[in-house]
């Protein structure tokens, strides 16, 4: 039996770890090609075997213009078009507030969340436009809950979500009726979302930060911290060309009810 995206191909950045790997698994599963774009080399080797043919990948950091271009010529130049590009890279502050970093930390990790969790979604869009008009495809960004109120992270990430939101909405205004775009606000999931090198951080790890997951399925009102997996499906629904196709400028939330208790 053909699967959702049968025939697709999606180009995902962020895609060797999380929830970029998740959803490139599980496009891969309902009948999608891959190209995955990330600046991790072993996990993006990793990906490829497990995806084999399915998947092409590109080396790379999506803050430059150059390797997004590089990714939307790889899918054209192998699998022939480009229906759907995921824009998932993306950074933690770990709560860390501006009121305690010096004003040179400040405007560094500025600077590189902004570049990281926002410029590269700008690249990435600039560099597949004309792709996604020609097939009538879609473009879906990571958001989070914390695109919509605080209390999921610190001020710069919160912030640089939040910009990620008015990104979904105004696209989505522009960019029809050739190409939806929309997105996925995940909760608290449990992934390798690092942090920043300017707030040395870089190295901390979501998923290898047991009091931080603990207090996640303990907020949660399923009783549950969400694995990477379980976000995979909103993207394929957002992705599909029969069961998306009336979707456009929406922020899908799956934060386990989350927001329900934090308004």
């Amino acid at each position: 039996m053909a699967g959702n995206l049968s025939g697709q191909t999606a180009l995902i950045t962020g895609a060797a770890s999380g929830i970029g790997e998740a959803v490139a698994l599980r496009f891969a599963e309902e009948g999608a090609n891959v190209v995955a774009l990330d600046r991790n080399t072993d996990a993006l080797a990793e990906l490829a075997d497990r995806l084999g043919d399915r998947c092409a990948v590109v080396m790379g950091d999506c803050r430059d213009s150059v390797i997004c271009d590089s990714g939307v010529a790889l899918a054209l130049e192998k699998f022939g078009k480009l229906d759907c590009v995921i824009a998932n890279a993306g950074v933690y502050d770990w709560y860390k507030r501006i009121d305690r970093m010096s004003p040179a930390d400040l405007e560094a990790a500025f600077e590189e969340m902004f570049r990281i969790n926002v410029l590269s979604t700008l690249l990435i869009a600039r560099s597949s436009a004309e792709a996604l008009r020609e097939s009538g495809g879609s473009f879906i960004v990571s958001c989070s809950n914390a695109s919509f109120r605080a209390g999921g992270g610190g001020t710069l990430y919160t912030a640089s979500k939040f910009a990620l939101r008015g990104v979904v909405y105004q696209l989505a205004y522009e960019w029809a009726p050739h190409v939806r775009v929309n997105g996925v606000a995940p909760g608290g999931t449990v992934t390798g979302l690092s942090g920043l090198d300017a707030l040395d951080s870089s190295t901390r790890r979501l998923d290898a930060e047991g009091r931080t997951v603990e207090m996640v399925a303990k907020a949660s009102p399923l009783g549950r911290a969400a694995a990477a997996e379980d976000q995979a499906g909103c993207y394929v629904l957002l992705a599909s060309r029969r069961d998306g196709k009336n979707i456009n400028g929406t922020i899908l939330i799956n934060d386990a009810g989350l927001s329900t208790i934090m308004r």
